[in-house]
């Protein structure tokens, strides 16, 4: 599910994590979806003990009784939201936490996998703690709101205020007669680890593994099966195959799809693997509690990690992971041709031939002195691109330890390199300059004699004469901050090698400086040239990170790009060379408002992969506005065609719509070309004006999608499961001119 990018040598990058496809649906059969009410979970509280003891703890139970077909959420639901109990108890009690029972596979009426959860009958325990000075002979009333989602092929929220009242005695309490030994029983089923089985797990770029073995000198007395391994923290793909096999000794592997937008930096394997024949006799113990640290890569993982350079190896010490020997040349490769082509920018070539005829000069025509200073020279270049491959792995171990983990799997992470390609692209199509206050110093560097100054002038070539060879480093610092910190010095020696290389070689054979070309406004057009794989890889990253943010947030980073372009823009005219002070303090302030604002509206507020698809976000954009009743009254007076979305984003069924129907190029084009007006009232939180909307149309269900066609009276009414097809054949019907 995942993907790399492979640009100097950025592979993939992370892609959403696929929805579970709708089956297809009619508009003629389905033009009216069947009521829902909000009946189909009922809940209550009840107790495993009669009476209350002072001090002692009580274990109650919510009790969810599901209408057949219907179910809530675990506490990792996939989709959906998990139960959820807000106490209202007396002075001096406290509650604990929800004790969640094994959850189950949840499935839609089409048998795709939509979350982790309940059906039926069931008992979600809570331990509560009385004070101790409760008089005997009172009653106490225990209240809570217990708030769900309960979903078919439809979701609904569910709510209740539940309570029950029990009396205080002195004395032992009694088991209810009609509930102690169920919750009991039901407490005693609860996940947990147990001794006769061993659990250990390893993970790779995509795949981790969950190994349950007999423990040693142990016999287990039931063998398990029908496994299947239920993330707590979503590192797991809920919605993925998995896969189990024997492992030959009485034990079993499990091949786990890890989730696109689970937590990266996951040091252990957290869940309940469920067996549903239990892992002991008598079928007890359907959950065995899995807190499993990673110990290493998962073995079937290894290829795949061998080549991901984004990749990140558990028990390493970096966020990066080796790459192939085969790789690794690949890219050396294009590092050492990289640095050759800094030696062609206008800033630099012009230079060569002047430093090896001072490096003759300064040698008196000794072959020996030359070569040393030629070596000198690319000392000083090793040096700093050493230095700055050092600041990179120091940067980057910090950033590990802030939890950066896949970083090229981070919006951030991309957005940032985004902009910096983008700066450097702007730079070399010569929008504005790098370093002019810098050349001065370089300048009293060159001019310094023997093995000094050829060193200086190898730092010189790197960071202060060389402004525009920091387009190039763009790649290679994205490329460091994704592979091993080993790896990373080997790129930046490559690099320094291909700098230093035209050097070393007039250094060997001072005559041939005559064969090279004048310096001319060929380089110049060279440079700008060379603008255009800049902006080419600016355009990846925008694909990329639209599959990695909402609508939304790729709409502002789209904003926020010109707003970038435009401050460097403002720099470069008003900061040119020869510019006035004051001219040129306009440009720098320019430069710091306009930039900072464009960083602040495109910055990514989540490090969370969006559930949009990229197709949708790189077609002719659907720009949702919030809906209102008064939005849709003003639509409706200037004639436009209004297509309303109520969603959620818990509602598996909705986000289905969304990825198949906005996926559709088709759709997005008849949207575009109509400019069909589009209204999204999001229901995720409570909004009473969309609860009330929705039953004013005898629903209390998401999803709901309307038409408005102008001059129509009633809106047309789309079934729940949506395709392209449904979508478009309900928009022309109702031939909606275009405005």
């Amino acid at each position: 599910m995942t993907r790399h990018l492979t640009a100097m040598p950025l592979r993939r990058l992370l892609l959403p994590l696929l929805l579970v496809l709708a089956g297809p649906g009619s508009l003629l059969t389905a033009a009216r979806a069947a009521v829902a009410t909000p009946n189909h979970v009922k809940a209550s509280l009840v107790a495993a003990d009669a009476s209350i003891r002072p001090g002692q703890p009580l274990t109650v139970a919510l009790r969810l009784v599901h209408d057949a077909h219907w179910h809530t959420y675990w506490l990792n639901p996939g989709t959906g939201l998990p139960t959820a109990i807000e106490w209202k108890l007396p002075p001096g009690w406290t509650a604990g936490p929800i004790l969640w029972p094994a959850p189950s596979i949840l499935r839609d009426s089409k048998k795709n996998v939509v979350g982790n959860g309940y059906e039926g009958d069931f008992l979600l325990p809570v331990v509560l703690t009385p004070p101790a000075d409760l008089k005997a002979g009172a009653t106490v009333t225990l209240t809570a709101d217990a708030d769900w989602l309960m979903c078919e092929d439809v979701c609904i929220p569910g709510k209740a205020t539940v309570s029950l009242a029990l009396p205080v005695a002195a004395d032992s309490p009694k088991p209810d007669a009609a509930w102690g030994e169920k919750i009991r029983a039901v407490v005693a089923g609860l996940p947990r680890a147990d001794a006769a089985w061993t659990l250990t797990a390893a993970r790779g770029e995509k795949v981790a593994t969950l190994a349950v073995a007999p423990a040693a000198g142990t016999k287990p007395a039931v063998a398990p099966s029908g496994l299947h391994f239920f993330s707590a923290d979503g590192f797991i793909a809920f919605d993925a195959p998995q896969t189990v096999k024997p492992d030959g000794k009485g034990g079993f592997v499990l091949e786990l799809k890890i989730a696109s937008d689970g937590p990266a930096d996951a040091k252990q394997l957290l869940g309940v693997l469920v067996s549903e024949t239990g892992w002991l006799a008598g079928g007890q113990l359907r959950g065995l509690e899995v807190a499993a640290a990673f110990t290493g890569p998962a073995p079937q993982a290894n290829a795949a990690a061998a080549t991901a350079p984004g990749a990140k190896s558990a028990g390493g010490s970096g966020p990066g992971t080796p790459v192939a020997a085969g790789s690794l040349l690949g890219t050396l490769f294009l590092a050492f041709v990289g640095g050759l082509i800094l030696n062609l920018m206008p800033c630099v070539f012009p230079v060569i031939g002047i430093k090896i005829l001072g490096f003759v000069n300064q040698s008196g025509h000794q072959r020996g002195k030359i070569v040393a200073h030629g070596l000198v020279f690319a000392l000083g270049v090793l040096l700093s691109f050493w230095a700055l491959a050092t600041v990179l792995a120091v940067l980057r171990a910090g950033g590990d330890q802030l939890g950066w983990g896949f970083q090229l799997q981070s919006p951030v992470f991309v957005y940032v390199l985004a902009v910096l390609m983008l700066v450097f692209g702007m730079n070399m199509s010569g929008v504005f300059e790098f370093g002019l206050g810098a050349t001065a110093v370089g300048s009293d560097l060159q001019t310094k004699s023997g093995y000094a100054g050829s060193f200086f002038t190898g730092i010189l070539a790197t960071v202060v004469a060389t402004p525009c060879s920091a387009p190039f480093l763009a790649p290679a610092l994205g490329a460091a901050l994704a592979v091993s910190t080993f790896e990373s010095y080997t790129i930046f020696t490559a690099i320094a090698v291909g700098l230093s290389m035209p050097y070393l070689t007039l250094s060997a054979f001072p005559q041939a400086v005559k064969i090279l070309p004048r310096p001319g406004a060929w380089m110049e057009t060279f440079k700008q040239f060379m603008a255009f794989p800049l902006y080419g890889t600016v355009g990846y990253m925008i694909w990329v990170l639209a599959a990695q943010t909402s609508d939304e947030g790729f709409l502002n980073a789209l904003f926020s790009f010109v707003l970038i372009a435009l401050a460097v823009w403002i720099y470069g005219r008003w900061n040119a060379p020869g510019a006035k002070p004051a001219r040129a303090r306009f440009g720098q302030i320019g430069l710091v408002a306009v930039g900072a604002l464009g960083l602040w509206v495109g910055w990514p507020r989540s490090t969370a992969a969006a559930p949009a698809g990229s197709a949708a976000a790189l077609a002719p954009a659907v720009v949702w506005e919030p809906w209102s009743p008064e939005a849709v009254a003003k639509l409706r007076a200037e004639g436009r065609t209004i297509y309303v979305d109520f969603t959620a984003r818990w509602c598996a069924t909705c986000q289905t719509n969304k990825k198949i129907v906005f996926g559709s190029d088709e759709v997005l084009r008849h949207f575009a070309e109509k400019k069909i007006a589009t209204l999204r009232a999001d229901w995720t939180n409570k909004d009473p004006r969309i609860t009330a909307e929705l039953a004013s149309y005898q629903r209390s269900a998401v999803p709901f999608n309307l038409i408005w066609a102008p001059g129509k009276d009633a809106p047309v009414i789309l079934p729940e499961l949506l395709t392209p097809g449904i979508v478009l054949d309900a928009l022309k019907a109702t031939a909606a001119p275009a405005k």
